[in-house]
């Protein structure tokens, strides 16, 4: 079984959803007493989004860069970043090890693929919503991505920093964010990414007539997956 690397914090209410699924996966193939070998490295998000909010991506990478490095130099064989919203200087981080880099994008990419979704809805961080980095894995795939509006990617937005990353769950946002899903299906989505690690602890369990797409779940299953070389 290889070594996973997790970098967490990110926000550290997510990381937990990893720790438990990749645990559970390894249990599902291996039965018995079996769990995964992990390394967690688990970062200060507020220094993290200080230089998100500030557009400083070189410092974020570098931050990010190191923390995967010194799991690499702990024994880690890849390296998982419990967020999307990071993966927008994943090619930097890259640079710094020489294990592979597991992308949420592409990896979710996948499973798009596989259930034939066509186009596709996206809703995450305003950053992963609006900028290049995640959309084109997906549009890379030959797979069309709609967003919300202007009006509903800042309401998303300080839904996940405000509340979710903060542990607050309320039934409030939970309905606010079914009703974007809603509007993305009414705009011709097969499907809706759950582009935030955080999403997931608002509307993993809701019953709706869309296919909800949950990153975390999709990354931590995966990362599973290619330690046992599957």
């Amino acid at each position: 079984m290889k070594t996973i690397g997790l970098i967490g914090g990110i926000s550290w209410e997510s990381t937990v959803t990893y720790y438990q699924v990749i645990n559970r996966t390894i249990e599902e193939k291996l039965g018995g007493l079996h769990s995964a070998k992990i390394l967690l490295y688990s970062v200060d998000f507020d220094e993290i989004e200080c230089y998100q909010a500030n557009n400083e991506r070189e410092k974020s990478a570098e931050v990010l860069g190191l923390a995967s490095l010194r799991l690499q130099c702990a024994g880690a064989d890849c390296i998982v970043i419990c967020t999307n919203t990071m993966h927008k200087v994943a090619p930097q981080i890259q640079l710094f090890i020489s294990v592979p880099l597991l992308h949420i994008a592409e990896m979710t990419a996948e499973e798009l693929k596989k259930a034939s979704i066509a186009k596709v809805g996206l809703i995450g961080t305003k950053y992963t919503m609006t900028e290049d980095f995640y959309r084109g894995k997906i549009e890379k795939a030959g797979i069309e991505v709609v967003v919300p509006d202007e009006q509903d990617v800042a309401y998303v937005n300080h839904v996940i920093y405000d509340e979710l990353c903060r542990g607050k769950i309320y039934q409030e946002s939970r309905d606010g964010f079914l009703n974007v899903i809603s509007k993305l299906h009414a705009a011709g989505a097969q499907g809706v990414i759950l582009g935030c690690t955080e999403i997931g602890l608002l509307v993993g369990d809701a019953k709706t007539t869309i296919l909800l797409f949950d990153t975390t779940l999709i990354h931590a299953r995966k990362a599973a997956l290619f330690a046992l070389g599957k």
